[in-house]
């Protein structure tokens, strides 16, 4: 009889792993290679890389830099036009506002991007997120899993759930994109 029931459940437990093959909220290959295509387009319009435009460089707190800059723009990706804020995250012995806008490269740890894309999490004000190395790659968490898409989406910790607390109902921190922005879901007029 044991042996039977042991049959059974490994049975069972094989169809319940085929049936939810669900795609994760984040770090999924889809996802991957969205976030290269962003970096790639993010680079063409001079947003990060060598020949980023910067902005001026202001203080920060956990979890991105003790310094950071901020740039706020709009960015056309496989046909879907939407705002993306990139944040560089500096970080290191001896950074300050003034450390940095005389050596960005020195002291650049991440770059963090929010970047909408229409109809994708909808719950979640259709924000895609990725949090970059540097040099372009992707920032992997704890376990390994690449940071890109739908970041700790129904976890208590992690961008979404610490964005979602901004003033506004928009996510983002630095302005309220609601007085401002009439093609976010849910919106006021």
């Amino acid at each position: 009889m044991t042996l039977i029931t042991s049959a059974i459940l490994i049975g069972t437990s094989s169809n319940l792993l085929a049936d939810e093959e669900i795609a994760p909220a984040f770090g999924g290959l889809d996802d991957v290679v969205y976030s290269e295509n962003l970096w790639t387009e993010m680079v063409t319009q001079h947003l990060v890389g060598p020949d980023a435009l910067l902005s001026t460089p202001y203080e920060g707190q956990p979890p991105h830099g003790a310094i950071l800059d901020t740039v706020d723009t709009r960015l056309t990706l496989r046909g879907n036009e939407g705002e993306v804020i990139i944040k560089r995250n500096y970080d290191g012995e001896g950074v300050s506002k003034l450390t940095v806008a005389n050596d960005p490269t020195k002291y650049l740890k991440a770059v963090t991007v929010m970047y909408r894309r229409a109809g994708y999490d909808p719950e979640n004000q259709d924000w895609f997120w990725v949090k970059y190395k540097p040099d372009g790659s992707l920032d992997v968490d704890s376990n390994g899993v690449e940071l890109a898409g739908r970041i700790a989406k129904g976890m208590a910790e992690g961008c979404i759930a610490c964005h979602r607390t901004a003033p506004g109902g928009d996510y983002v921190f630095n302005h309220d994109r609601y007085k401002t922005t009439s093609n976010i879901p849910g919106a006021p007029d």
